[in-house]
């Protein structure tokens, strides 16, 4: 299973709130279970985080992530979410996650951010543009929703 994250659920590895899960599906990640997919724009966001923050993605295996860019295609895609009014233009960069998870087919999107991307009416308008032009419909969770039970 191929798993899109964005920044907050790195960032929720350290965070006593969400800490939990995040550890968890990132211990799916390190044995194989998973696959983490991570953009530029995640890397991006990255660079002013902490080192822990920073590093986290370095105890994933290789094998065991894809790296992926915002493309044409995506920053088109993004534009199609803002255009269609689902969300200003503010949030930019969350709908070039939702987009770049959509053009590169993953299975799931995981995020801790519950303004923008993980919340149901949001979920069900970026699911009606991405049909619109062509798209599938993306399943976006928290990584609490995406842990294989014990």
């Amino acid at each position: 299973m191929k798993i899109y994250i964005d920044t907050s659920v790195i960032g929720g590895y350290f965070d006593e709130e969400f800490q939990e899960w995040s550890q968890k599906l990132f211990e799916e990640f390190r044995n194989g279970k998973k696959t983490a997919i991570i953009s530029d724009v995640t890397l991006g966001e990255l660079e002013d985080a902490p080192s822990n923050v920073r590093e986290l993605l370095s105890t994933i295996p290789t094998q065991f992530k894809e790296i992926v860019t915002l493309d044409n295609e995506a920053k088109e895609l993004s534009y199609h979410y803002i255009k269609e009014k689902i969300v200003t233009a503010k949030s930019l960069v969350d709908t070039r996650h939702i987009a770049i998870a959509t053009v590169n087919r993953a299975d799931i999107l995981v995020s801790w951010n519950f303004k923008h991307i993980v919340n149901y009416k949001l979920i069900r308008l970026y699911n009606s543009v991405n049909l619109k032009y062509g798209y599938p419909v993306l399943e976006i969770r928290t990584p609490r929703e995406t842990i294989e039970p014990k």
